[in-house]
């Protein structure tokens, strides 16, 4: 650069994207792509079940026969769209505000496990369930009073 060439202006930092509050439709959002993720677990659950008695039934490969599942593949399309909603959240609240949220997921889990797949769950299992519970209220009551 010669002297007589001014310094280039340098350029400014990016202005931070200010994070919104759990407003409404965050709070919507960040329900459905929790909660979305927990059916699409499920259906992957029901799917692989599937797969795993046809399997020890029939013989052959739990790959091929996952792949051809279509529970398996409503499973993998719900939970990618739950990941597109988890990521748009991210983009408008705070990671510390949404990620407790996922507890929600594994209370659905839970609970759609007994009721729909009738699987058993432990009395500790349950109180497992009730202190995560729990530790989610604290954690939103504390977001909420700060």
């Amino acid at each position: 650069m010669s002297q007589t060439e001014p310094d280039p202006i340098p350029a400014l930092p990016p202005r931070p994207v200010k994070e919104r509050a759990l407003t409404l439709p965050n709070l919507l959002l960040l329900l459905f792509a929790v909660l979305a993720a927990a059916g699409g677990q499920l259906m992957l659950k029901h799917g692989m079940t599937g797969v795993a008695a046809a399997v020890a039934r029939d013989g052959g490969s739990v790959l091929i026969r996952a792949i051809t599942a279509p529970w398996v593949w409503a499973g993998l399309v719900v939970f990618g769209i739950s990941a597109l909603a988890w990521l748009t959240t991210l983009s408008r609240v705070p990671l510390s505000v949404a990620y407790p949220f996922n507890a929600l997921g594994l209370l659905t889990i839970v609970g759609a496990s007994v009721l729909i797949l009738h699987e058993k769950v432990t009395p500790m299992g349950w109180l497992g369930v009730a202190l995560v519970a729990g530790g989610l209220v604290l954690v939103v009551v504390a977001q909420n009073t700060q």
